[in-house]
């Protein structure tokens, strides 16, 4: 199964998960300090809000978020065949996961990461800022790999 992924920026990740919670009927399917996601079946969306990054109320980042390494190669292969160039980022510690992504560009050089979650992990609350070195976020992995 595949779902869009947007990430935002709040100010009170308490507020903005009671809020959400009602909007979405679903609690968050992963709560850290300063961090929340839910995992939305209908419509189908990952909604991730991160406290304390960027301006509150902004886009952190965007993404599709796929089943599996098997489908995140697949993807890569086809949109490096449609010319995109891409960043790739496997086995990264991102939003307290574990993940296999690549990054591209769209319009207006806006980063999508297309990713797989391959386990829980921990991570520092003061890391929670975004995903990529590609969109200024939390991943360690080499950019240039």
């Amino acid at each position: 199964m595949s779902r869009v992924q947007v990430a935002l920026n709040v100010s009170n990740v308490d507020q903005a998960v009671a809020l959400y919670s009602k909007l979405f009927n679903t609690e968050p399917a992963k709560r850290r300090p300063g961090y929340a996601n839910f995992a939305i079946a209908d419509p189908p969306l990952k909604l991730v809000l991160i406290e304390g990054a960027g301006e509150p109320g902004g886009l952190n980042h965007i993404g599709v978020e796929v089943g599996s390494t098997g489908e995140v190669v697949t993807e890569a292969a086809r949109l490096k065949n449609e010319g995109f160039e891409l960043v790739h980022e496997p086995g990264v510690t991102c939003c307290y996961a574990l993940q296999d992504k690549f990054w591209v560009n769209g319009a207006d050089n806006r980063a999508w990461e297309i990713y797989t979650v391959l386990a829980d992990a921990p991570q520092p609350a003061s890391e929670v800022t975004g995903c990529s070195t590609q969109a200024g976020g939390c991943s360690t992995a080499d950019p240039t790999a």
